[in-house]
Protein backbone atom coordinates (compact mmCIF):
# COMPACT_ATOMS: atom_id res chain seq x y z
CA UNK A 1 0.00 0.00 0.00
CA UNK A 2 1.48 3.40 -0.97
CA UNK A 3 2.25 5.87 1.82
CA UNK A 4 1.34 9.52 1.62
CA UNK A 5 3.94 11.76 3.26
CA UNK A 6 4.09 13.16 5.82
CA UNK A 7 2.49 10.45 7.94
CA UNK A 8 0.43 11.51 10.95
CA UNK A 9 1.51 10.08 14.32
CA UNK A 10 0.22 12.88 16.55
CA UNK A 11 -3.23 11.55 17.41
CA UNK A 12 -2.84 12.48 21.08
CA UNK A 13 -2.81 16.12 19.94
CA UNK A 14 -5.83 15.80 17.68
CA UNK A 15 -7.42 13.20 15.46
CA UNK A 16 -8.67 13.29 11.92
CA UNK A 17 -12.45 13.72 11.87
CA UNK A 18 -14.02 10.41 10.85
CA UNK A 19 -15.90 10.77 7.51
CA UNK A 20 -18.94 9.19 9.17
CA UNK A 21 -18.88 11.98 11.74
CA UNK A 22 -18.67 14.65 9.04
CA UNK A 23 -21.59 13.07 7.18
CA UNK A 24 -23.73 13.18 10.32
CA UNK A 25 -22.87 16.85 10.94
CA UNK A 26 -23.46 18.28 7.47
CA UNK A 27 -27.29 18.65 7.56
CA UNK A 28 -27.04 20.75 10.72
CA UNK A 29 -25.09 23.47 8.92
CA UNK A 30 -27.53 24.11 6.09
CA UNK A 31 -30.82 22.18 6.40
CA UNK A 32 -31.48 21.66 10.11
CA UNK A 33 -29.91 24.89 11.27
CA UNK A 34 -32.35 25.87 14.00
CA UNK A 35 -31.46 26.99 17.51
CA UNK A 36 -32.32 24.19 19.98
CA UNK A 37 -33.56 26.89 22.33
CA UNK A 38 -36.26 27.90 19.80
CA UNK A 39 -39.10 25.70 20.98
CA UNK A 40 -41.97 27.13 18.96
CA UNK A 41 -41.14 25.78 15.49
CA UNK A 42 -39.81 22.69 13.71
CA UNK A 43 -36.31 24.07 13.07
CA UNK A 44 -35.72 24.37 16.81
CA UNK A 45 -37.38 21.04 17.55
CA UNK A 46 -35.16 19.23 15.05
CA UNK A 47 -32.03 20.70 16.58
CA UNK A 48 -33.18 19.96 20.11
CA UNK A 49 -33.86 16.35 19.13
CA UNK A 50 -30.38 16.04 17.61
CA UNK A 51 -28.81 17.37 20.81
CA UNK A 52 -30.80 14.89 22.90
CA UNK A 53 -29.66 12.00 20.69
CA UNK A 54 -26.03 13.08 21.07
CA UNK A 55 -26.44 13.32 24.84
CA UNK A 56 -27.57 9.71 24.82
CA UNK A 57 -24.67 8.58 22.62
CA UNK A 58 -22.15 10.18 24.97
CA UNK A 59 -23.88 8.79 28.05
CA UNK A 60 -23.83 5.28 26.56
CA UNK A 61 -20.06 5.51 26.04
CA UNK A 62 -19.27 6.48 29.65
CA UNK A 63 -22.07 4.71 31.52
CA UNK A 64 -24.01 7.77 32.68
CA UNK A 65 -27.48 9.22 32.28
CA UNK A 66 -28.02 11.63 29.36
CA UNK A 67 -29.19 14.19 31.93
CA UNK A 68 -25.68 14.20 33.42
CA UNK A 69 -24.00 15.47 30.23
CA UNK A 70 -23.19 19.20 30.01
CA UNK A 71 -21.90 20.40 26.64
CA UNK A 72 -18.84 22.65 26.52
CA UNK A 73 -16.38 23.94 23.92
CA UNK A 74 -13.91 21.19 24.81
CA UNK A 75 -11.98 19.66 27.69
CA UNK A 76 -10.28 22.91 28.69
CA UNK A 77 -13.62 24.53 29.43
CA UNK A 78 -14.94 21.32 31.00
CA UNK A 79 -11.92 21.19 33.32
CA UNK A 80 -12.36 24.82 34.31
CA UNK A 81 -16.06 24.35 35.00
CA UNK A 82 -15.44 21.19 37.02
CA UNK A 83 -12.52 22.46 39.09
CA UNK A 84 -13.53 26.07 39.69
CA UNK A 85 -17.23 25.24 39.86
CA UNK A 86 -16.79 22.50 42.45
CA UNK A 87 -14.24 24.44 44.51
CA UNK A 88 -16.52 27.47 44.74
CA UNK A 89 -19.59 25.38 45.53
CA UNK A 90 -17.94 23.37 48.30
CA UNK A 91 -15.63 26.08 49.69
CA UNK A 92 -15.29 26.09 53.47
CA UNK A 93 -14.95 29.86 53.74
CA UNK A 94 -16.07 32.91 51.67
CA UNK A 95 -14.09 34.48 48.83
CA UNK A 96 -11.10 36.48 50.08
CA UNK A 97 -10.37 34.31 53.10
CA UNK A 98 -7.63 31.69 53.41
CA UNK A 99 -8.33 28.08 54.33
CA UNK A 100 -11.26 27.86 51.92
CA UNK A 101 -10.63 24.15 51.37
CA UNK A 102 -8.01 21.67 50.25
CA UNK A 103 -7.53 20.51 46.64
CA UNK A 104 -5.39 17.60 45.40
CA UNK A 105 -3.94 17.34 41.89
CA UNK A 106 -0.60 16.38 40.29
CA UNK A 107 2.37 18.26 38.85
CA UNK A 108 2.21 16.49 35.47
CA UNK A 109 -1.45 17.17 34.73
CA UNK A 110 -2.42 19.02 31.56
CA UNK A 111 -2.14 22.80 31.84
CA UNK A 112 -5.95 22.95 31.59
CA UNK A 113 -6.00 21.45 35.09
CA UNK A 114 -2.82 22.93 36.55
CA UNK A 115 -3.68 26.54 35.71
CA UNK A 116 -7.24 26.52 37.19
CA UNK A 117 -5.86 24.87 40.34
CA UNK A 118 -3.16 27.55 40.60
CA UNK A 119 -5.82 30.23 40.19
CA UNK A 120 -7.80 28.73 43.06
CA UNK A 121 -4.68 28.65 45.22
CA UNK A 122 -4.36 32.40 44.74
CA UNK A 123 -7.98 32.73 45.82
CA UNK A 124 -7.43 31.14 49.22
CA UNK A 125 -7.60 27.38 48.62
CA UNK A 126 -4.85 25.07 49.88
CA UNK A 127 -3.37 22.89 47.14
CA UNK A 128 -1.34 19.68 47.19
CA UNK A 129 0.32 18.80 43.87
CA UNK A 130 1.38 15.16 43.89
CA UNK A 131 4.64 14.05 42.24
CA UNK A 132 4.47 10.82 40.23
CA UNK A 133 6.99 8.04 40.57
CA UNK A 134 9.53 7.31 37.85
CA UNK A 135 6.81 5.26 36.13
CA UNK A 136 4.62 8.36 35.76
CA UNK A 137 1.72 7.02 37.83
CA UNK A 138 -0.43 8.58 40.51
CA UNK A 139 -1.74 5.87 42.84
CA UNK A 140 -4.61 5.66 45.29
CA UNK A 141 -2.09 5.37 48.11
CA UNK A 142 -0.54 8.72 47.14
CA UNK A 143 -3.94 10.39 47.20
CA UNK A 144 -4.92 8.76 50.48
CA UNK A 145 -1.73 10.03 52.11
CA UNK A 146 -2.50 13.55 50.86
CA UNK A 147 -6.12 13.63 52.04
CA UNK A 148 -7.05 16.03 54.83
CA UNK A 149 -10.18 16.69 56.83
CA UNK A 150 -10.79 19.81 54.75
CA UNK A 151 -10.16 18.20 51.32
CA UNK A 152 -13.03 19.17 49.02
CA UNK A 153 -11.77 18.19 45.55
CA UNK A 154 -9.33 15.82 43.86
CA UNK A 155 -8.51 16.21 40.15
CA UNK A 156 -6.36 13.45 38.64
CA UNK A 157 -6.24 12.75 34.89
CA UNK A 158 -7.11 9.23 33.79
CA UNK A 159 -4.35 8.94 31.17
CA UNK A 160 -1.44 11.31 30.69
CA UNK A 161 -1.35 13.17 27.40
CA UNK A 162 2.43 12.96 26.91
CA UNK A 163 3.16 9.50 28.29
CA UNK A 164 -0.09 7.61 27.89
CA UNK A 165 0.35 6.32 31.47
CA UNK A 166 -2.87 5.27 33.19
CA UNK A 167 -3.48 6.47 36.75
CA UNK A 168 -5.44 4.49 39.35
CA UNK A 169 -8.54 6.60 38.84
CA UNK A 170 -11.24 4.11 39.98
CA UNK A 171 -9.27 3.36 43.16
CA UNK A 172 -8.51 7.06 43.70
CA UNK A 173 -12.19 7.80 43.24
CA UNK A 174 -13.08 5.38 46.03
CA UNK A 175 -10.58 7.04 48.38
CA UNK A 176 -12.04 10.45 47.55
CA UNK A 177 -15.63 9.18 47.85
CA UNK A 178 -14.97 7.63 51.25
CA UNK A 179 -13.57 10.95 52.44
CA UNK A 180 -16.67 12.85 51.30
CA UNK A 181 -14.81 14.92 48.69
CA UNK A 182 -15.48 15.40 44.96
CA UNK A 183 -13.58 13.36 42.34
CA UNK A 184 -12.83 14.91 38.95
CA UNK A 185 -10.86 13.29 36.16
CA UNK A 186 -9.63 14.81 32.93
CA UNK A 187 -10.41 11.83 30.69
CA UNK A 188 -9.58 13.57 27.42
CA UNK A 189 -7.07 10.93 26.32
CA UNK A 190 -9.00 8.02 27.84
CA UNK A 191 -12.61 8.24 26.69
CA UNK A 192 -13.23 6.53 23.37
CA UNK A 193 -10.10 4.42 23.65
CA UNK A 194 -10.71 2.51 26.88
CA UNK A 195 -13.86 1.17 28.61
CA UNK A 196 -15.47 3.70 30.93
CA UNK A 197 -18.23 3.49 33.51
CA UNK A 198 -18.44 6.58 35.69
CA UNK A 199 -20.63 4.84 38.28
CA UNK A 200 -18.44 1.77 38.78
CA UNK A 201 -15.27 3.90 38.50
CA UNK A 202 -16.27 6.25 41.36
CA UNK A 203 -16.19 9.43 39.27
CA UNK A 204 -18.19 12.57 40.07
CA UNK A 205 -16.96 14.84 37.27
CA UNK A 206 -15.38 13.78 33.96
CA UNK A 207 -14.08 15.94 31.09
CA UNK A 208 -13.95 14.78 27.46
CA UNK A 209 -13.34 16.34 24.06
CA UNK A 210 -14.54 15.53 20.55
CA UNK A 211 -11.33 16.06 18.62
CA UNK A 212 -9.43 13.40 20.59
CA UNK A 213 -11.82 10.65 19.41
CA UNK A 214 -12.24 11.40 15.69
CA UNK A 215 -14.89 14.06 16.24
CA UNK A 216 -14.81 17.81 15.53
CA UNK A 217 -12.74 20.41 17.33
CA UNK A 218 -14.40 23.01 19.52
CA UNK A 219 -16.87 20.73 21.29
CA UNK A 220 -16.66 18.64 24.43
CA UNK A 221 -18.63 17.67 27.48
CA UNK A 222 -18.54 17.47 31.26
CA UNK A 223 -20.20 14.60 33.08
CA UNK A 224 -21.78 15.86 36.32
CA UNK A 225 -23.08 13.20 38.72
CA UNK A 226 -26.75 13.76 39.63
CA UNK A 227 -27.24 11.22 42.41
CA UNK A 228 -25.41 9.31 45.15
CA UNK A 229 -24.13 11.95 45.64
CA UNK A 230 -25.59 14.83 43.61
CA UNK A 231 -22.77 17.14 42.56
CA UNK A 232 -23.45 20.85 42.26
CA UNK A 233 -21.29 23.44 40.52
CA UNK A 234 -21.04 27.21 40.36
CA UNK A 235 -21.44 28.25 36.71
CA UNK A 236 -18.42 29.87 35.06
CA UNK A 237 -20.26 31.20 31.98
CA UNK A 238 -23.58 32.91 32.66
CA UNK A 239 -26.25 34.17 30.32
CA UNK A 240 -29.24 32.30 28.92
CA UNK A 241 -29.22 29.45 31.40
CA UNK A 242 -28.59 26.66 28.89
CA UNK A 243 -27.29 23.26 30.07
CA UNK A 244 -29.22 23.38 33.35
CA UNK A 245 -27.60 26.73 34.09
CA UNK A 246 -24.10 25.27 34.21
CA UNK A 247 -23.01 26.56 30.81
CA UNK A 248 -24.91 29.37 29.13
CA UNK A 249 -24.63 29.99 25.40
CA UNK A 250 -26.27 28.78 22.20
CA UNK A 251 -25.38 25.15 21.68
CA UNK A 252 -22.99 24.18 18.87
CA UNK A 253 -25.45 21.77 17.27
CA UNK A 254 -23.28 20.51 14.36
CA UNK A 255 -20.37 19.96 16.73
CA UNK A 256 -22.58 18.21 19.29
CA UNK A 257 -24.01 15.93 16.60
CA UNK A 258 -20.46 15.11 15.52
CA UNK A 259 -19.36 14.43 19.10
CA UNK A 260 -22.32 12.12 19.59
CA UNK A 261 -21.60 10.18 16.41
CA UNK A 262 -17.90 9.92 17.33
CA UNK A 263 -18.89 8.42 20.68
CA UNK A 264 -21.24 5.93 19.03
CA UNK A 265 -18.50 4.78 16.65
CA UNK A 266 -16.06 4.41 19.53
CA UNK A 267 -18.60 2.34 21.47
CA UNK A 268 -18.85 -0.13 18.59
CA UNK A 269 -15.24 -0.25 17.41
CA UNK A 270 -13.14 0.52 20.49
CA UNK A 271 -12.23 -3.06 21.40
CA UNK A 272 -10.94 -4.10 17.97
CA UNK A 273 -9.26 -0.75 17.44
CA UNK A 274 -7.47 -0.95 20.79
CA UNK A 275 -6.08 -4.40 19.96
CA UNK A 276 -4.84 -3.29 16.53
CA UNK A 277 -3.18 -0.13 17.84
CA UNK A 278 -1.52 -1.93 20.73
CA UNK A 279 0.15 -4.39 18.36
CA UNK A 280 1.44 -1.55 16.17
CA UNK A 281 2.69 0.44 19.16
CA UNK A 282 4.47 -2.54 20.65
CA UNK A 283 6.20 -3.28 17.34
CA UNK A 284 7.23 0.36 17.01
CA UNK A 285 8.66 0.46 20.53
CA UNK A 286 10.39 -2.91 20.54
CA UNK A 287 12.02 -2.43 17.15
CA UNK A 288 13.36 1.01 18.01
CA UNK A 289 14.54 -0.05 21.47
CA UNK A 290 16.26 -3.17 20.13
CA UNK A 291 17.94 -1.43 17.19
CA UNK A 292 19.01 1.88 18.76
CA UNK A 293 21.41 1.96 21.70
CA UNK A 294 20.69 4.26 24.70
CA UNK A 295 16.96 4.42 24.10
CA UNK A 296 14.44 4.91 26.90
CA UNK A 297 10.67 4.38 26.78
CA UNK A 298 9.18 6.81 29.26
CA UNK A 299 6.37 5.92 31.62
CA UNK A 300 5.06 2.64 32.99
CA UNK A 301 5.83 -0.38 30.82
CA UNK A 302 2.30 -1.81 30.92
CA UNK A 303 -0.11 0.71 32.44
CA UNK A 304 -0.28 2.82 29.31
CA UNK A 305 -2.76 3.62 26.58
CA UNK A 306 -2.49 1.25 23.63
CA UNK A 307 -1.65 3.93 21.09
CA UNK A 308 0.80 6.32 22.82
CA UNK A 309 4.55 5.98 23.28
CA UNK A 310 7.13 8.48 24.48
CA UNK A 311 10.70 7.54 23.59
CA UNK A 312 13.96 9.31 24.42
CA UNK A 313 17.12 8.82 22.37
CA UNK A 314 20.40 9.51 24.13
CA UNK A 315 23.14 11.62 22.49
CA UNK A 316 20.70 13.27 20.09
CA UNK A 317 19.91 17.00 20.01
CA UNK A 318 16.19 17.65 20.30
CA UNK A 319 15.66 20.28 17.62
CA UNK A 320 17.81 18.33 15.19
CA UNK A 321 15.77 15.18 15.83
CA UNK A 322 12.49 16.91 15.04
CA UNK A 323 13.92 18.34 11.84
CA UNK A 324 15.36 14.96 10.84
CA UNK A 325 11.99 13.20 11.14
CA UNK A 326 10.09 15.90 9.22
CA UNK A 327 8.16 13.23 7.31
CA UNK A 328 6.57 12.07 10.57
CA UNK A 329 4.06 14.40 12.23
CA UNK A 330 4.66 13.83 15.94
CA UNK A 331 5.43 15.76 19.11
CA UNK A 332 8.73 16.47 20.82
CA UNK A 333 9.40 16.30 24.52
CA UNK A 334 10.54 19.91 24.26
CA UNK A 335 8.19 22.86 24.40
CA UNK A 336 9.16 26.11 22.73
CA UNK A 337 8.89 29.26 24.76
CA UNK A 338 9.65 32.80 23.66
CA UNK A 339 13.00 32.77 25.47
CA UNK A 340 14.32 29.21 25.32
CA UNK A 341 13.74 25.58 24.44
CA UNK A 342 12.62 23.94 27.67
CA UNK A 343 12.34 20.20 28.28
CA UNK A 344 8.88 18.75 28.87
CA UNK A 345 7.64 19.43 32.41
CA UNK A 346 5.93 16.03 32.32
CA UNK A 347 9.20 14.18 31.67
CA UNK A 348 11.01 16.27 34.27
CA UNK A 349 8.31 15.31 36.79
CA UNK A 350 9.38 11.69 36.28
CA UNK A 351 13.01 12.56 36.96
CA UNK A 352 14.10 12.28 33.32
CA UNK A 353 17.28 14.33 32.81
CA UNK A 354 17.27 17.40 30.59
CA UNK A 355 19.38 15.67 27.92
CA UNK A 356 16.93 12.79 27.43
CA UNK A 357 13.87 15.01 27.93
CA UNK A 358 15.09 17.24 25.10
CA UNK A 359 15.58 14.28 22.78
CA UNK A 360 12.21 12.57 23.18
CA UNK A 361 9.44 11.90 20.68
CA UNK A 362 5.78 11.29 21.48
CA UNK A 363 4.32 9.05 18.80
CA UNK A 364 0.58 8.48 19.02
CA UNK A 365 -1.15 6.15 16.60
CA UNK A 366 -4.75 6.37 15.47
CA UNK A 367 -7.67 4.83 13.62
CA UNK A 368 -6.34 5.71 10.17
CA UNK A 369 -2.71 4.64 10.63
CA UNK A 370 -1.39 1.52 8.91
CA UNK A 371 1.33 -1.04 9.51
CA UNK A 372 3.17 0.31 6.46
CA UNK A 373 3.31 3.72 8.14
CA UNK A 374 4.73 2.14 11.29
CA UNK A 375 7.46 0.48 9.22
CA UNK A 376 8.25 3.79 7.53
CA UNK A 377 8.47 5.57 10.90
CA UNK A 378 10.82 2.94 12.29
CA UNK A 379 13.18 3.29 9.37
CA UNK A 380 12.99 7.07 9.35
CA UNK A 381 13.76 7.39 13.06
CA UNK A 382 16.58 4.85 12.91
CA UNK A 383 18.24 6.76 10.09
CA UNK A 384 17.71 10.14 11.79
CA UNK A 385 19.28 9.01 15.07
CA UNK A 386 22.19 7.38 13.25
CA UNK A 387 23.04 10.54 11.31
CA UNK A 388 22.73 12.81 14.34
CA UNK A 389 24.92 10.57 16.46
CA UNK A 390 27.62 10.66 13.78
CA UNK A 391 27.90 14.36 14.62
CA UNK A 392 28.00 13.81 18.41
CA UNK A 393 31.42 13.65 20.13
CA UNK A 394 29.62 12.55 23.30
CA UNK A 395 28.34 9.46 21.51
CA UNK A 396 31.88 8.66 20.39
CA UNK A 397 33.00 8.90 24.03
CA UNK A 398 30.11 6.64 25.07
CA UNK A 399 31.19 4.05 22.48
CA UNK A 400 34.71 4.20 23.91
CA UNK A 401 33.32 3.20 27.29
CA UNK A 402 33.63 6.60 28.93
CA UNK A 403 30.94 7.36 31.55
CA UNK A 404 29.76 10.82 30.48
CA UNK A 405 28.18 11.51 33.87
CA UNK A 406 31.59 11.38 35.59
CA UNK A 407 33.16 14.07 33.41
CA UNK A 408 33.79 17.45 35.04
CA UNK A 409 33.31 20.08 32.37
CA UNK A 410 35.45 23.21 32.50
CA UNK A 411 33.67 26.53 32.73
CA UNK A 412 34.87 29.99 31.74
Amino acid sequence: MPINLPIYFDNAATTRCDPRVVEAMLPYFTEKFGNPGSRNHKFGWDSEEAVDIARGQIADLIGSSPKEIVFTSGSTEANNLAIKGAAEMYAKKPEGETGRGHIISAIHEHKAVIDPVKRLEKRGFDVTMLTPGADGLITAAMVKDAMRDDTILCSIMWANNELGTINEVPQIGKVVRDAGAVMHTDATQWVGKMPTNVVEDNIDLLSLSGHKMYGPKGVGALYVRRRRPRIRLVAQIEGGGQERGYRSGTLNVPGIVGLGMACEICSKEMDSERERLLKMRQRLESTLADSIDVTQINGHADKRLPHVTNISFGFVEGEGLMMAVKNIACSSGSACTSASLEPSYVLKALGVGDDLAHSSLRLSLGRFNTEEEVDFAIGNIQEAVRKLRELSPLFDMHNEGIDISTIEWATH
